[in-house]
């Protein structure tokens, strides 16, 4: 979601929009080499790791496909219910990397 407005301050320190705008989300640029930071979250807030095998599994399963999709991981965190990942798209592109890691890491 884009938010379109001017940002003000008033004499009360309270920050707010004037004349907001909300617009949807923008189609994501799918280039090769693309900069991303990439959220992946457990449906309602269920965790996606259970426990530290659930964590090395994560872990190993990121590097290796990362290494394959040759898609460059600069920082990453991984918490019990949603993971955090900035990366830089490999020559196929995130979705490719995104859905290889995904899919295995469900089954």
């Amino acid at each position: 979601m884009i938010v379109l407005g001017t940002i003000v301050k008033d004499s009360n320190a309270d920050i707010f929009l004037r004349g907001c705008e909300i617009m949807p989300r923008q189609a994501r640029l799918d280039t090769p080499g693309t900069l991303h930071h990439v959220i992946i979250r457990g449906i309602e807030k269920r965790p996606i790791v259970n426990d530290v095998k659930d964590k090395k599994e994560f872990i190993f399963r990121m590097g290796n496909i990362s290494t394959e999709e040759k898609t460059t991981i600069y920082a990453w965190s991984l918490m019990a219910t949603h993971a955090h990942i900035l990366l830089r798209s490999g020559p196929y592109g995130v979705s490719q990397f995104i859905r290889q890691f995904l899919t295995g890491y469900a089954l």
